[in-house]
């Protein structure tokens, strides 16, 4: 989208501006903190004495390693996702639903090409990896910053467990006052962060200036190709440096991609970069640094402040995931993936900006049986690096699809693309997979079970919509009914609206009216809800009307589609109806709205296992209420129950 901020050239002198400084403020406060706090652990974990794979203390392995970490961030966060994947955008909607929704379009304008019905699957399995690490990172974040107790005070480790669950159960608990309240507070915390971190690392390369040399790429290069033994195992350490990158295209529907690009470059970068070089000229000047090389880089008087403030950023770093989970989610049930969800839209003036609370219970619960079960940062730090190599990796191939078919870029071009990315994604994947055993397994047992759950709720929807059709008969045909007068039937005054999946089949609250109660309305409004594959729908296509071939019968078919980021409002769709299309006016301040509520039992037909089936069921229970969800007037709303077996 572009933003609200965003718009037009004309305006009051600085007015616009501020507005946009703003923005980027905010963004800076909920899109940056997972990747700005990677600095905390990251060069700790690639040296760590404990790792299965150790990577012996030497000049030129710290020259390697540090090189390795700047390159690593330019290519895969400034050049994949900052200066490419934040450009492949569904109408200002960024992350993988985005990319999946893009390619299931292109599919269906082409069925003859395959590829992209793959792709869009094997998204699905990438947005099932960003929900395992919307869980690992508060997780390892905060722990990891707490963790700095123990250099302040030895005698206090034994809290570090009960201050982070403290600390998480508060984040999760604010959650519901919205993004845009989280950013306001969250974005002068992150550049107070980030000017800290890059003073001092500043500190730290003053002391031996020599690790500039490591800006070069030919150190990673060389630590590579003449100590692969060592570099390769190393990577998947070195990937924590670009944790976060996923949640910065994920939120780029919060905030808007330019207010993300200039935050970016103007501090978050340069503040990461100075970061680690201080730390890698630290562990250069003494091997003993290597315990803590990013506190330590202050002295013993302001390290309880950095400890403090480490705190904080990480409680921001588990924001920007968490806020991205809540985008993918509320997509994923739009797109038919996932049960209707409760959505609260929480910014009068960005409408990508929501709360799930059903995902946020869910996330908490997760989270806290993480820090439990690890007790500390080390423990987690392979798992979170699985999580976001796998989902890189499926982002950028995604990506280059859609730049393909998008901006038609020759497939030479693409190839070379695919050949300079995917393979820095891929040796990360690799080292990755070498470390299943030491806790990597978890991200993907969390991916799996996503998948399961969403592909299953897909295949389980499509079996219901289908027997609910054929319950339900032809609406046509039972329009002609009614108006042959086939049917007895009196009318009776009022408005009745039915809500109805499509407008192929009768609305069953529709039918039981008519043939047990022998009624009908005198004014009678079908609503069909379409979601379409865009963010949002402009209000001038929001509502199509059909008098479904009688045009003074008072029955009226109506077709609302809304964008998967919008809030399905169903009354104020209706206002904008024109009554000269609706055989007459509707009286919405008065009408009666029915729905059918279908209630889903397990039937012995083979549409899905059996255990399949007992899943759909379960997730089933999650579902919003109907009322609520699409904004009908409880005290005017009746429900009329059916059942259908899956």
């Amino acid at each position: 989208m572009t933003n609200q901020q965003d718009v037009g050239t004309a305006h009051t002198p600085n007015a616009h501006d501020t507005i946009k400084l703003a923005v980027v403020v905010g963004a800076l406060g909920v899109v940056f903190g997972d990747i700005g706090t990677s600095p905390i652990y990251t060069i700790q974990t690639v040296f760590n004495p404990d790792d299965p794979h150790p990577v012996p203390v030497s000049n030129a392995n710290v020259f390697g390693v540090v090189s390795l970490i700047f390159w690593s961030v330019m290519i895969v966060v400034t050049i994949t996702y900052i200066l490419l994947a934040l450009r492949a955008d569904n109408d200002g909607e960024g992350g993988l639903m985005a990319l999946i929704t893009m390619l299931r379009r292109w599919s269906r304008r082409h069925p003859e090409r395959k590829g992209a019905v793959v792709l869009a699957g094997l998204g699905l399995f990438g947005a099932s990896l960003f929900f395992g690490d919307s869980m690992i990172t508060p997780a390892i974040s905060v722990l990891s910053a707490v963790e700095g107790l123990k250099l302040v005070e030895p005698s206090l480790g034994e809290y570090v467990v009960p201050i982070t669950a403290v600390i998480i159960i508060m984040l999760f608990a604010v959650q519901r006052r919205g993004t845009e309240a989280v950013g306001r507070v969250f974005g002068p915390i992150m550049i107070v962060w980030f000017v800290v971190i890059g003073a001092c690392g500043i500190g730290g390369i003053v002391q031996h200036p020599g690790i500039l040399k490591a800006l070069s790429p030919t150190y990673a290069i060389g630590f590579l190709a003449g100590h692969f033994h060592i570099a390769f195992f190393a990577l998947a350490a070195v990937v924590l440096s670009v944790t976060g990158a996923e949640a910065i295209y994920a939120d780029m529907g919060h905030f808007g991609r330019k207010p993300i690009s200039r935050g970016w470059f103007v501090l978050v970068l340069p503040a990461l970069v100075l970061s680690y070089l201080g730390q890698g000229a630290l562990v250069l000047k003494d091997e003993s640094n290597l315990t803590g090389p990013f506190f330590l880089l202050v002295p013993d008087w302001a390290r309880p402040l950095l400890v403090v403030l480490a705190t904080a950023a990480t409680v921001i770093a588990s924001q920007a995931v968490i806020t991205g989970a809540y985008s993918v989610a509320s997509q994923a049930a739009k797109l038919g993936y996932l049960p209707r969800l409760r959505i609260a839209h929480t910014s009068a003036t960005t409408v990508g900006q929501i709360y799930v609370p059903w995902i946020n219970w869910l996330l908490l619960a997760s989270v806290l049986t993480l820090v439990f079960a690890f007790r500390s940062s080390a423990g987690l730090a392979y798992a979170y690096g699985m999580a976001v190599t796998g989902t890189i990796t499926i982002t950028t191939t995604l990506f280059l699809y859609v730049a393909h078919y998008r901006w038609n870029i020759p497939k030479w071009l693409i190839g070379i693309g695919a050949a300079l990315l995917l393979l820095v994604d891929l040796l990360f994947v690799a080292a990755n997979l070498t470390k299943i055993v030491h806790g990597a397994w978890l991200p993907l047992l969390i991916a799996l079970t996503a998948f399961t759950i969403m592909t299953t709720w897909q295949r389980g929807r499509q079996v219901v919509t289908a027997e609910r059709e054929r319950a339900e008969g032809s609406l046509q045909e039972f329009i002609d009914q009614l108006g042959s007068g086939g049917m007895a039937v009196r009318t009776v005054p009022g408005t009745a609206i039915f809500l109805n999946r499509g407008g192929v089949s009768t609305p069953l609250a529709l039918r039981a009216n008519v043939e047990h109660n022998q009624v009908r309305h005198e004014h009678v409004v079908i609503v069909a809800i379409e979601t379409e594959e865009v963010p949002r729908v402009p209000e001038d296509q929001r509502v199509m009307v059909n008098d479904l071939g009688y045009g003074d019968d008072g029955i009226t078919h109506v077709t609302i589609k809304f964008g998967y980021m919008e809030s399905s409002d169903v009354p104020s769709a209706l206002a904008l109806l024109d009554p000269a299309a609706t055989e007459g006016p509707i009286d919405l301040d008065n009408a009666s709205y029915f729905l059918s509520k279908i209630e889903l039992r397990r039937g012995d037909a083979p549409t899905m296992a059996g255990w399949r089936k007992q899943l759909f069921l379960a997730t089933s229970h999650i579902t919003a209420d109907a009322a609520e969800y699409f904004g009908l007037p409880r005290d005017r709303t009746v429900i009329i129950g059916s059942h259908i077996e899956v």
